[in-house]
């Protein structure tokens, strides 16, 4: 929401706005680009002197539950309103051509990936990330280009359009990473969620192109619902795109591909594990679909830092090294470990996890989870965030999950609160070891709290 309203006040509307109490980083983005918002909800905000002062429109996060105080008010004097995804569409998307990147894992950063590249490239496009890129200086542009690429979220959009965010944005070309489980408050079960996303393959026109990860038997599923060109990328052979002679390092990944137009090309990625291989072959097919000229992706791609909390290496401290990731789906979390055991080889690798979202303390990853958890050599588990919301047999079993580990040679603990998590963690933190924060939430900044004890005890 707020780098939304920063494009339309770069786009010349007048916009105000009102929230809880804001922090940075949204707070600092929001005083840079002069919007003042108005913390806490009242009608007053809406019932201005004079008519003329009240907005012309109205724009619901989807955060914001009907009964809120303010939504009554806009209600009660039949003021015009659009979700975010509504007003992104209606304001941003006519005359362009929308590059949507949908999926269950690595939107943020394929999606920050590919306006890397068209910008590199001198396309300008303009984009909407649901993340904070280390490369780019903002999160959102206007842009000159024809292409504006955004992230196609699964989520709904509001109270009143209950749907999911992507069915609004008219791709032209999408990006479709992965087809998974996940939003278990949203989607009642995996078949729910798949025709969601079958939805959104069917919105592709004709002359469109759907560019899907064909690695993952769910995607193919959904792709076979596409009316256009479907272009299938991965790791394996059996893909349009992938790649040849496949190097990972420490410092990231190296491989090559064969162009139809400019031969062999080969890549080198400064991020870590496969799951960025992948992310870099959708974005190379899309944009060499756009005809970005080959060696221009390539050094794009191989200038690419990534996305906060996406792996960001915090720091290091007397030895042990901090990280701050997103996961929290056991798929990502498994990649996640598995490009940071690429990263730092042979080094102690312990991960702090908070089953932040209502999918993640289900008992239906229960499986998942214990696979994923394996390529540590030690985990702390924060509490389950959402337990008083789910009942005794939905809950993930943590006490069974360490145990699973246990018997597997992994370390498993327990911990009541985050504060337990710091302080275990810390204690037996020792030179050489990675620590790695896990949360889809702030995790009650966790990985700054970190490093600053490793500092106090150095």
């Amino acid at each position: 929401m707020a780098p939304l309203a920063c494009l339309l006040k770069e786009q010349g509307h007048r916009v105000r706005g009102v929230d809880g109490p804001l922090y940075p980083p949204m707070s600092d983005l929001l005083a840079a680009n002069g919007i003042e918002p108005l913390v806490g909800y009242e009608p007053g905000h809406l019932l201005a002197t004079r008519p003329d002062e009240r907005p012309d429109l109205v724009i619901v996060g989807n955060a914001v539950p009907r009964d809120n105080t303010e939504v009554i008010a806009a209600e009660q004097l039949v003021l015009p309103r659009l979700s975010m995804p509504q007003a992104l569409a209606r304001f941003f998307f006519e005359g362009r051509r929308p590059l949507v990147v949908a999926g269950t894992h690595g939107k943020t950063t394929t999606t920050a990936m590919a306006a890397w590249v068209w910008r590199r490239c001198g396309a300008d496009p303009g984009y909407l990330i649901g993340g904070w890129p280390h490369d780019l200086e903002r999160s959102f542009r206007i842009g000159s280009g024809e292409r504006f690429i955004v992230e196609g979220d699964e989520y709904n959009a509001s109270y009143f359009d209950r749907g999911p965010k992507f069915l609004h944005y008219q791709p032209e070309t999408l990006v479709l990473t992965s087809v998974e489980y996940d939003h278990a408050d949203l989607y009642p079960d995996p078949e729910k969620l798949r025709e969601a996303y079958r939805r959104l393959v069917r919105l592709l026109p004709k002359s469109g192109l759907l560019v899907a990860c064909g690695d993952e038997a769910g995607v193919r599923e959904v792709a076979a619902e596409a009316r256009c060109r479907v272009l299938f990328y991965g790791l394996d052979e059996a893909n349009d795109v992938h790649p040849r002679q496949l190097e990972a390092t420490a410092d990231g990944s190296r491989f090559l591909l064969d162009d139809r137009l400019a031969g062999e090309v080969e890549v080198a990625l400064r991020l870590p594990g496969e799951h960025n291989v992948a992310n870099a072959l959708a974005v190379w097919a899309a944009a060499r679909r756009d005809r970005l000229e080959a060696a221009a992706v390539a050094a794009a791609l191989a200038s690419f830092r990534g996305v906060k909390r996406r792996l960001e290496e915090i720091g290091t401290v007397a030895g042990v090294t901090v990280i701050d990731d997103f996961a929290h789906h056991p798929t990502a979390v498994a990649k996640s470990l598995g490009a940071l055991r690429q990263q730092y080889p042979g080094r102690r690798l312990a991960a702090l996890f908070e089953p932040r979202s209502l999918t993640a303390g289900r008992a239906f990853f229960f499986d998942d989870y214990a696979r994923a958890f394996l390529a540590a050599d030690a985990v702390y588990f924060a509490p389950i965030y959402h337990r008083d919301r789910l009942g005794p047999k939905e809950r993930l079993d943590l006490e069974r999950l360490v145990a699973t580990l246990a018997a597997a040679g992994v370390a498993g603990t327990i911990c009541g609160s985050v504060d337990e998590v710091l302080a275990r963690a810390l204690a037996a933190a020792a030179p050489g070891d990675v620590l790695v924060a896990m949360s889809s939430g702030a995790f009650d900044g966790l990985p700054r709290r970190l490093l600053r004890g490793l500092e106090a005890a150095a």
